[in-house]
């Protein structure tokens, strides 16, 4: 294990771009969580809910709001601590460490290719010929990119992606390992009782500021594009069927499975394990919870849950009453013997 990397607490606030109140020499080793961190290691606090566990933390450096109390102890104000933390930690991480920029000796990269500045092609990669690679972008062992893909400035590829032929990444878009973008759409006809493959010549077309989760399977068009929306992000084992586009700043749960040509607007939110059948509409603001199945178009801004998909009060009631259909049976069952007592 490599030994921890030191940075002095000056230039991380430089980097962070937060306002220091304390030893800009002091050195910190790591970072951790408030309630975990040690000395020479930073964390943060991001509300005044957290001051009592602030007061006893070990921690040698604190990443704070911005109004965050006067202070005798090490700390860097920002406007959002969380992000300013995480993008402190990454200073620390391995992964950031284990990649130095240059094209290892065992990567491949094919004709007509072009890399920008700062690239890291880690070993046993393979870059297809007339692909156009930006700059600062990381692209870790076991990756396949083929021919004519483009990737834009400082995205990051882990390990054992692959990106299939033509399709476009955007810039700072982050795709975990295992994903396959562009692969073959589902699409088949039945000619005769035989399905015969429909040819799927498009692409996919990832905009800025995604992220994909591992293990996600995202299906180039049959023709155009399937689109992934700027700022969206996807969690892990998430299918996209062919020709889908996803809107801007949507999130979705793991185990989701999107089925061709569905439209998907702005700012969703589906939980886990949400299905969505293919050839519909999916309006802005929508919420659609855990395991809800989506048969039809759906108006913007309403949330939804339960199968088929249906009001997510409604679904609530419903369920209500059937976690009471055993007491309903037997209050029914004896009415019945009632009545036929009475009545014979």
């Amino acid at each position: 294990m490599k030994p921890a990397k030191q940075k002095k607490l000056g230039e991380i606030a430089r980097i962070i771009e937060g306002k220091l109140s304390g030893d800009a020499a002091c050195m910190i080793v790591g970072a951790a969580r408030l309630d975990e961190a040690q000395v020479n290691e930073i964390t943060f606090v991001a509300s005044s809910q957290f001051l009592k566990k602030w007061e006893q933390s070990k921690a040698s450096a604190f990443v704070v709001y911005a109004d965050f109390p006067d202070t005798n102890r090490n700390v860097i104000r920002v406007a959002q601590p969380m992000q300013a933390f995480y993008k402190a930690a990454m200073l620390f991480s391995a992964e950031h460490r284990s990649l130095k920029p240059g094209v290892h000796p065992t990567a491949i990269v094919g004709e007509d290719t072009q890399i920008g500045q700062n690239v890291s092609i880690a070993p046993l990669a393979f870059i297809g010929n007339e692909c156009r690679l930006g700059n600062n972008i990381r692209i870790y062992s076991g990756v396949v990119i083929a021919d004519g893909v483009t990737i834009g400035d400082n995205s990051i590829i882990y390990q054992n992606v692959s990106i299939r032929e033509d399709c476009r990444i955007g810039s700072n878009v982050i795709i975990h390992c295992g994903v396959v973008i562009g692969s073959d759409g589902f699409g088949f006809e039945n000619v005769a009782g035989v399905y015969k493959k429909i040819p799927q010549l498009g692409n996919v077309v990832i905009e800025d500021d995604v992220e994909i989760g591992a293990n996600c399977t995202i299906d180039r068009a049959v023709v155009g594009s399937t689109r992934i929306g700027k700022g969206t992000k996807l969690d892990n084992l998430i299918q996209v069927g062919h020709n889908v586009v996803i809107g801007e700043n949507t999130v979705i749960a793991a185990q989701t499975g999107i089925a061709g040509s569905t439209k998907i607007g702005n700012a969703v939110i589906m939980g886990g394990q949400v299905g969505i059948t293919g050839h519909i509409e999916i309006g802005d603001h929508v919420i659609l919870g855990a395991q809800c199945g989506v048969t039809k178009s759906v108006p913007p801004k309403v949330m939804l849950s339960g199968y088929p998909a249906r009001n997510h009060a409604r679904a609530k009631r419903e369920e209500a009453v059937i976690r009471k259909l055993p007491e309903l049976h037997k209050a029914v069952k004896d009415m019945q013997k009632r009545i036929e007592k009475l009545f014979g």
